[in-house]
């Protein structure tokens, strides 16, 4: 009987192990558009002043903050669901249905000036609610799939490398077929419309694979659930000192992680080698293209190399790859230059992605810590905070972009820009004009402009990691052998 058990649980492990991660890829490529494209989508088809951008800047933090703090209420709602589908899965389909409408129309709108600034306030605060449903269901969903810490950790390390392709595929095609020669429809406008329609398709179709495919542990479903309420949701974080400061470290990471990609590397790009989607796409590409081995072997690498251990070698290859892009400001826009500041980006990403993939992994191991401590799982409570994490972070990363932008005259080019891509939608220039006239605009940049936001991104990428590695190494005691003493004492408490 026990054979036939253990049979039965490997199939269900295995399934789960490849039919979970394959829902996360058009999910991130919606992240990916809105969290890394979204700001240059509107810097670069828009022509704003001081004050619009900053309306636009207010909102988008004020979205974040709020759609953060609604994260542990969904979290608390998806836990408290009790359907014959389970608590998870009903807000998997609402979720990406109502986010694919939500971004087809924020990328396709044609509205200009305030006008555009209500639409898009408007739409920001639905996609904070509607990604939210999505994004606390699938992730909440890991710790039901297994309690097994090495089969958790294959999920975990898999779905990440799925996000990862699904992030990486959209941050190379969303730059080349919007920017430059490629651009689809000739123009950025045209080019944004037709990503996000194309990314709304694929989104709900990687999903179904998911919502088919896992099978999740449903036992705590038999009992009463509790009411929504903000004081159980307060006290499961409160009360869990591990999750405190694995969130705290958490977040000043994925500040620091995300300045580059959040709209200050593509300008970087396009003000200092040129206004090509083809550029930046290779920048991501090469960048992101190490981080994809670290997922594959995780699994392995984390069976051998503690998480300490690894997380010191992976600072190490960040430090001497952000110390590389400042090298390559001292070669200007030349060809060796761009190629020096791609692979110094490489090495950065491969450290930094590694420390995403530990954290996401240390933030749900104290679900068993919570459980032995407190005597609660609430699984979805504190899965919320990863992406509670990740908007707080979005949203100081979005303010730091911002006030770089104003300070070093950002908006005086993008608007040019932005007038000259709308004259090519409109048909009242060619493309080729287009091109030629923002080739001799960007010929006027000063060296000091660029070389501001530059050191902005690096610095602050650097600092921020390095503040995250002392406060984990000192404060965070999960290590891999607390974790396994944690989990045995449950199965002995539990019977």
């Amino acid at each position: 009987m026990n054979t036939k058990n253990n049979s039965s649980e490997a199939k269900i492990a295995k399934r789960n192990l490849w039919c979970f991660p394959f829902g996360t890829i058009g999910r991130d490529m919606v992240y990916a558009l809105v969290a890394n494209f979204l700001l240059t989508y509107i810097m670069f088809t828009r022509e704003l002043n001081n004050a619009q951008l900053a309306a636009i800047t207010a909102i988008m933090v004020a979205a974040r903050i709020f759609d953060a703090l609604n994260d542990p209420l969904m979290g608390n709602i998806i836990e408290r669901t009790r359907t014959k589908w389970g608590k998870f899965k009903p807000w998997l389909i609402v979720g990406v249905l109502s986010t694919t409408a939500v971004i087809v129309f924020l990328f396709n709108t044609r509205l200009q000036g305030w006008s555009f600034i209500v639409a898009f306030g408007i739409s920001y605060f639905m996609f904070s609610i509607t990604y939210t449903m999505n994004d606390i269901s699938y992730w909440g969903m890991i710790p039901a799939l297994s309690r097994d810490g090495d089969t958790r950790n294959a999920i975990t390390s898999r779905a990440t490398l799925f996000a990862g392709i699904g992030n990486g595929l959209a941050s190379i095609a969303i730059p080349l077929f919007t920017t430059g020669t490629l651009a689809f429809g000739g123009n950025a406008q045209s080019g944004y419309g037709f990503c996000s329609i194309l990314i709304g398709i694929l989104a709900p179709v990687f999903l179904l694979i998911t919502i088919l495919g896992v099978k999740e542990n449903r036992a705590d479903m038999a009992t009463k659930p509790e009411p929504v309420s903000f004081k159980k949701i307060i006290t499961t974080i409160t009360k869990n000192d591990q999750l405190l400061w694995i969130s705290l470290c958490f977040l000043i990471q994925q500040i620091g992680n995300n300045v580059i990609i959040g709209g200050i590397g593509s300008t970087y790009i396009y003000f200092t080698f040129g206004y090509n989607g083809g550029l930046y796409s290779t920048f991501t590409m090469v960048g992101m293209s190490a981080t994809a081995l670290l997922m594959i072997f995780y699994p392995i690498i984390s069976k051998k190399t503690g998480r300490q251990k690894l997380m010191t070698i992976l600072a190490i290859l960040s430090l001497a790859g952000y110390a590389a892009m400042l090298v390559s400001a001292l070669l200007g826009s030349s060809t060796i230059g761009f190629w020096i500041l791609t692979i110094g980006y490489m090495c950065a990403s491969f450290g930094q992605y590694g420390y995403y993939l530990i954290m996401m992994i240390s933030i749900l191991n104290t679900v068993e810590y919570n459980e032995y401590k407190n005597g609660h799982r609430d699984e979805a409570i504190i899965a919320s905070l990863r992406p509670f994490i990740t908007k707080i972070s979005s949203a100081l990363m979005v303010l730091i972009t911002t006030l770089t932008y104003m300070a070093f005259g950002v908006t005086k080019y993008t608007n040019q820009i932005s007038k000259l891509e709308t004259q090519a939608a409109s048909g009242n220039i060619t493309d080729i004009e287009k091109t030629e006239a923002i080739k001799a605009m960007l010929s006027q940049i000063d060296k000091s402009q660029t070389l501001g936001l530059l050191f902005v991104m690096v610095l602050i990428s650097a600092v921020f990691m390095i503040i995250s590695y002392i406060i984990y190494r000192r404060k965070y005691k999960l290590d891999e052998a607390e974790y396994n003493r944690i989990c045995s004492e449950l199965e002995k408490r539990n019977g």
